[in-house]
């Protein structure tokens, strides 16, 4: 069977409630038509022209992204610049163009759970609980099998995330146990992942004054960056969607877009 896209939307909303999201996001269909047959899909952290001129190269039908494409009402269209272009080459090539953003992060099997689950991590538990599901919620939080220094975790999770580009903060010879994990940016929960007792927290886009605080409080910082905590699980959703839609019985190829770049590297 050949899903429609309206079919795909359905099978998203089970495995993360667009109801988990934040309320200023905007997750779902982006572009497109719910009629459409669906036979590849493309998975790409950014909805970018790359990504959808990658999509169209590969004979894709849908771009699936985790950052929307749209966040806020357009007051105008202008196809020269994002995110007009990316409408305008998303039509014009029969793209569809879906994101799961903060409903995915916060969702039981979604980005967070999966890194703590590349971490290895022990006794896993939401950081912050959401108010409508007691197994959802921002970040994980749980515990090393056995402990390391903050300079043996640092080079673990750059193979892990496939990076190089760490920023780890406190001593080097830092004992860590405990780990809290928020993919994406996390910083505002430095106070919240040290009250659960979190020897450090890896999360991105860590600024100024959350190290500060951090400091203050006694917990190490990993800043793996947001696209570098994001990119690294989203793979693996994509390889857990490969599954699910195979138990659905659909003819449905899946790919993840391995030419993505971090914007902050670029």
């Amino acid at each position: 069977m050949v899903p429609r896209l309206s079919d795909i939307l359905e099978l998203l909303e089970k495995i993360a409630p667009s109801d988990l999201a934040e309320v200023w996001d905007n997750p779902g269909l982006q572009v497109g038509r719910y009629s459409q047959e669906i036979r590849k899909i493309l998975f790409s952290l950014d909805p970018t022209i790359e990504a959808i001129r990658t999509a169209q190269k590969g004979s894709a039908q849908l771009l699936l992204t985790h950052h929307p494409l749209i966040f806020k009402p357009l007051s105008r269209l202008d196809t020269d610049s994002f995110p007009g272009n990316v409408v305008s080459e998303a039509i014009k090539n029969g793209i569809s163009i879906v994101s799961a953003h903060t409903n995915l992060d916060m969702a039981k099997g979604g980005i967070n759970d999966v890194l703590a689950g590349l971490l290895d991590l022990q006794n896993v538990e939401v950081l912050v609980r959401s108010e409508k599901d007691n197994e959802a919620g921002l970040g994980r939080i749980g515990d090393l099998l056995h402990p390391v220094t903050l300079a043996a975790m640092t080079e673990s999770i750059k193979r892990i995330l496939g990076t190089g580009d760490l920023k780890p903060i406190g001593p080097k010879d830092r004992v860590v146990r405990r780990v809290a994990v928020v993919g994406g940016s996390g910083g505002d929960l430095v106070h919240m992942a040290c009250e659960r007792g979190a020897d450090i927290l890896l999360t991105g886009d860590i600024g100024h004054h959350q190290a500060l605080e951090a400091r203050a409080l006694g917990i190490a910082l990993i800043d793996g960056g947001h696209f570098g905590t994001e990119k690294a699980a989203f793979r693996v959703i994509a390889d857990h969607m490969r599954g699910v839609v195979t138990a659905e019985g659909w003819k449905v190829e899946i790919e993840v877009d391995e030419d993505e770049e971090d914007p902050m590297l670029i």
